[in-house]
């Protein structure tokens, strides 16, 4: 990429960041865009990206890197930035985020992509669980794509208050309440009877450098989402679930069949976007395949918290097909699970 358009993608992802409530962190990619040069290996590295600087998240490797350096006290200037602190000057961010670009352990953040795993995502994924539930009747297993350190996959074990009722555990390490939209959910009971995840990179959080990582990619003015994300990697912790190293792809079929007894639940949340367009494409002709075979007593369900067109700025949506049952739009929301839009399955999608 020429200088000029890594600036311009430092810029846009500001934009992106603002319209995602940090815009804390959105002055951090605008300064950023300003501040860069070729003094520091850092600097240079970023300029001269070979690839396609917003495609790889450029912006958020080198935001995440020195979130991760003020974390753990080494830019305290920068640290001085961050809440709990009152907002910085915009002389005081250049010159904090100048000074950290001068570190060179930001190489190593730079050169590996971000990876996140949004727990309040499970308060969009939950409801569609309960409507899976409530339409067979039946205990489910739960398999998913991206599954990045597999906080999501515990999605049974924490509470949430969505559309004024309360589900899940009474003793959850972490409640879940966003802003909701609609009636409630069915109170259909819920069961996990399995569990399993897949990922490229599937992250330990007993390691506590992939910990510090995660920490690292949430934007520090969210202080919400940093407790939350600090409650669930403890009870994960306590009681992990094993995670698959794997292509998503081969694992969908070598891994996904129906089950007498049980509903089969494949789901994956702002994750497919990532996958090849290959990949994508097998993973729908297996579920296709695997769908026909379906019956009701052992049930196949496709649940989908994703973008329908990561290209548009319209909103996720959440969309369940069932087999046998049908395609069903069960809500709109916000990409971090902020706000559901509750559309519920009373009419196919």
């Amino acid at each position: 990429m020429a200088e000029a358009d890594v600036r311009t993608v430092f810029a846009k992802q500001g934009d992106w960041c603002r319209r995602l409530d940090a815009p804390l962190v959105g002055r951090v990619c605008d300064t950023l865009a300003r501040v860069l040069d070729d003094s520091t290996a850092t600097g240079r590295a970023v300029l001269g990206w070979p690839g396609d600087g917003f495609a790889d998240a450029l912006p958020m490797r080198l935001v995440g890197g020195l979130n991760a350096l003020a974390r753990r006290g080494d830019l305290p200037a920068l640290a001085a930035c961050y809440p709990p602190n009152p907002s910085p000057t915009d002389a005081a961010l250049a010159a904090a985020l100048a000074a950290g670009l001068h570190d060179d352990r930001l190489l190593d953040w730079i050169a590996s992509a971000p990876q996140t795993n949004e727990v309040a995502r499970s308060g969009v994924l939950m409801p569609g669980l309960l409507v899976i539930a409530q339409m067979t009747g039946l205990p489910v297993a739960l398999f998913e794509l991206g599954a990045s350190a597999g906080l999501n996959l515990r999605l049974d074990d924490y509470g949430y208050v969505l559309g004024g009722q309360r589900f899940g555990r009474a003793d959850a390490p972490l409640t879940l309440a966003p802003k909701w939209d609609g009636a409630p959910p069915p109170a259909a009971p819920l069961k996990v009877v399995a569990r399993r995840g897949v990922d490229l990179n599937p992250l330990d959080l007993r390691d506590p450098a992939t910990r510090e990582k995660l920490m690292a990619f949430v934007w520090p003015e969210q202080v919400e989402r940093v407790h939350r994300l600090e409650s669930a990697i403890a009870a994960f912790v306590a009681d992990p679930v094993a995670l698959d190293r794997a292509d998503a792809a081969d694992w969908v079929e070598s891994v996904i069949a129906t089950s007498d007894g049980v509903a089969t639940v494949v789901f994956h949340s702002i994750a497919y976007q990532y996958f090849p367009t290959a990949t994508q494409a097998r993973i729908a002709a297996h579920m296709a395949n695997a769908g026909a075979a379906a019956t009701a007593a052992a049930p196949l369900a496709w649940l989908r918290f994703e973008l329908d067109d990561a290209s548009a700025e319209a909103p996720p949506t959440l969309r369940l097909t069932l087999w046998p049952g049908g395609e069903y739009l069960l809500a709109r929301t916000h990409p971090h699970g902020a706000v559901v839009h509750w559309l519920g399955a009373g009419s196919p999608a």
